[in-house]
C-alpha cells in the first residue's frame, strides 16, 4: 500500500522534519514544500498496521502540528 501523509510543521521546522521523516523505515520520499503543508511524505508500507506506526512516529517529531494522510487507491481492474 502506498499514501502520502502532508504535514504541518512549528515554522522554520520543516527541513528538519523532512529530513527526521526520510529516516523512518518505510518512508520512500519526504519534501519540504510550499503551500497548504509544510512537508509531504510518501510512504510504502505492506499492511495499514505499518502505516499506523509510521504515523505514530512522525507525529512524535519534535515540531510536527498537524498531520493528514492519503491512501492511494488501488488501480482498477
Amino acid at each position: 500500500m502506498y499514501a502520502y501523509i502532508f504535514i504541518t510543521t512549528e515554522p522554520a521546522k520543516l527541513w528538519e522534519i523532512a529530513d527526521a521523516s526520510s529516516n523512518i523505515k518505510g518512508v520512500k520520499m519526504a519534501h519540504a514544500v510550499t503551500g497548504s503543508f509544510d512537508v509531504i511524505v510518501f510512504v510504502e508500507t505492506p499492511k495499514l498496521d505499518t502505516l499506523g506506526e509510521i504515523l505514530n512516529e512522525i507525529r512524535k517529531l519534535n515540531g510536527v502540528l498537524h498531520t493528514q494522510t492519503a491512501i492511494v487507491m488501488p488501480e482498477r481492474i
